[in-house]
């Protein structure tokens, strides 16, 4: 996925001879650019003050957006989703003035169309500073979920949580007054092919105080399994852990207390580990530590943001050297250098390939895409957590190849250049004049 959330691609046209090559793709996005987002959108929202404020519930209008990273996923890849409430219905119910970061938000995200069902979200700990009976600020809360069916997938904003942190530990709900809400995104899946994952993961809360039960639902596991609910912080599980049993149709309903205030998110799957080929998840879950601070003493928190997957190339143009007509032989140059930057800070593992058309030539001659090769190179920065794997040297063709990879793990990222020889092996008696192709990367 590129910084704007969509399939990341970069074209190349190569010409044979002396002419330059010429780009015919979209140019490369700024890393600003890290999720693609619909309109906000307007829905009536019922909220319920905490009980000390003694003043009745709120009916009003929230203003939120549904952004994705992945607008148009595969099935099987895993989409981030974030939910932005840009105007909330409630404001603070006291005339207490309220401190900046003591404001934790959670809530749900609808999704319709080709794929049904709710994803929580959270998100952390920080706001402005709010004055007594002063309008909440905006917040936002994200969360991921597994495209399961090609199609598009509606994404609405749904019911979220306001809790603070200050002096006591009180909560604001807000739900939807006539749900669902309208529909602020939508994602175009598509088939991937292959075998996928279709497993899901739900929870029946988005947080909760330490100790505290949160109901897991699964859907489209292998029947009669046993499934291991868990805890998650980032890729490394926390001491939370239960189990459920998956029933004829693969569905479960479990429940998993969460003591460990590590938690950040909740995963469920078969066999005696995770993996993504029979896991779901990680659903978000905040936990709200209200444990009660020494005299005198000030709690210090922060967070470690999850970013995208992406890359940038160091030009858009690849000149092959030019080959003698009658003679032909191998026109040869290099790849523009490209820079992977994984910072997802997940189990996930990426992969880039490369396909190219035919090079068109004067007079409707051209030479077979099946004629380039490559000898792929990728090197990994020092410090990353994963290694990457350069593809194998061969043909690209139409069909397409494996430029560079890296591996699923427990936690990957990092930063990968790759590079590539270039060699078109031109027949003899091509006529002569200036040929094109276009080379794809897509990085998934």
């Amino acid at each position: 996925m590129d910084s704007t959330g969509r399939r990341r691609r970069r074209h190349w046209a190569a010409l044979l001879g002396a002419a330059a090559l010429v780009a015919t793709g979209a140019s490369a996005t700024t890393a600003a650019a890290t999720a693609a987002a619909a309109d906000a959108v307007d829905f009536a929202t019922h909220c319920i003050p905490p009980a000390i404020a003694g003043i009745p519930p709120i009916d009003g209008t929230t203003t939120a957006q549904i952004a994705v990273d992945n607008a148009a996923p595969k099935v099987g890849d895993t989409v981030t989703v974030t939910y932005t409430v840009v105007k909330p219905a409630a404001s603070n119910p006291v005339d207490l003035a309220l401190p900046a970061d003591i404001m934790t938000p959670t809530g749900k995200v609808v999704l319709s169309g080709a794929q049904s069902g709710e994803l929580t979200v959270a998100g952390p700990k920080k706001n402005d500073p709010v004055p007594g009976k002063g309008a909440f600020p905006s917040f936002s809360m994200t969360g991921t979920f597994t495209v399961t069916a090609p199609g598009a997938i509606k994404l609405s904003p749904g019911d979220y949580n306001i809790h603070t942190s200050y002096i006591m530990e009180l909560d604001t709900p807000c739900t939807v007054t006539n749900p669902p809400a309208p529909v602020s995104e939508t994602v175009t899946a598509t088939d991937g092919g292959g075998t996928t994952n279709p497993r899901t993961v739900q929870l029946g809360s988005a947080s909760g105080k330490p100790g505290d039960a949160v109901t897991v639902t699964g859907a489209k596991f292998t029947p009669g399994a046993t499934v291991t609910l868990a805890g998650r912080n980032g890729a490394a599980e926390t001491a939370d852990k239960a189990s459920a049993t998956a029933d004829a149709q693969g569905s479960f309903t479990g429940s998993l207390t969460v003591t460990d205030k590590a938690t950040t998110g909740v995963v469920a799957y078969e066999g005696s580990s995770w993996s993504t080929e029979k896991g779901a998840g990680p659903a978000a879950y905040v936990v709200i530590d209200d444990t009660p601070l020494p005299a005198d003493s000030q709690k210090v928190n922060t967070s470690v943001k999850a970013g995208t997957l992406s890359m940038g190339q160091a030009g858009d143009t690849v000149d092959l050297a030019g080959v003698d007509f009658g003679k032909g032989g191998f026109s040869r140059g290099n790849l523009q250098t490209v820079t992977v930057k994984d910072f997802r800070g997940g189990p996930a593992g990426w992969s880039l390939t490369g396909k190219v058309t035919d090079f068109a030539g004067p007079g409707g001659a051209s030479v077979s895409g099946d004629k380039l090769g490559w000898t792929p190179v990728c090197v990994t920065k020092e410090g990353s957590p994963s290694t990457c794997k350069a593809g194998s040297p061969g043909s690209v063709g139409s069909a397409g190849a494996t430029l560079a990879s890296a591996p699923d793990g427990a936690l990957t990222g990092g930063e990968f250049t790759v590079d590539a020889r270039l060699s078109l092996n031109v027949p003899a008696y091509t006529p002569p004049g200036a040929y094109s192709a276009v080379l794809t990367l897509t990085l998934s």
